[in-house]
């Protein structure tokens, strides 16, 4: 009997681990270095100079799709999972991250952030490591 609860339980644990890294990465990666951060993440999209620092912007522009789409006859889909898109912006101040955040539209049945999960992937795992 317990198989059964586990069984029904097992996808809701793999939903929400989509979306564990990027939250994570907004903790784990502040103070880390700009070459690190860059090594790990890869050359960022945008780059703005800020006086007392500097922004860097990673784009995850592909839309990251559902794990669930249905088509029937008559041309009627139904998306159960959702589309998302991830910008990962970090703030820098001497040379340092100082803050992580995302921006774009993301609604995956994997979390808000989980179309980020791509962008801090290769840095969460430098981290733990590291």
């Amino acid at each position: 009997m317990h198989w059964k609860k586990t069984l029904a339980i097992l996808p809701l644990l793999l939903v929400g681990a989509c979306s564990v890294a990027p939250m994570q990465a907004k903790h784990d990666l502040i103070g880390i270095q700009r070459s690190d951060l860059i090594s790990c993440a890869g050359v960022p999209d945008n780059s703005t100079s800020l006086p007392d620092g500097e922004v860097l912007e990673w784009r995850q522009d592909q839309e990251v799709q559902g794990p669930l789409t249905l088509k029937t006859p008559f041309s009627f889909e139904l998306d159960v999972g959702g589309h998302g898109t991830c910008h990962m912006v970090a703030r820098l101040r001497q040379g340092r991250v100082s803050q992580i955040e995302y921006t774009g539209p993301s609604a995956t049945l994997g979390g808000p952030y989980a179309a980020c999960r791509p962008l801090v992937l290769a840095c969460e795992k430098w981290i733990v490591h590291k």
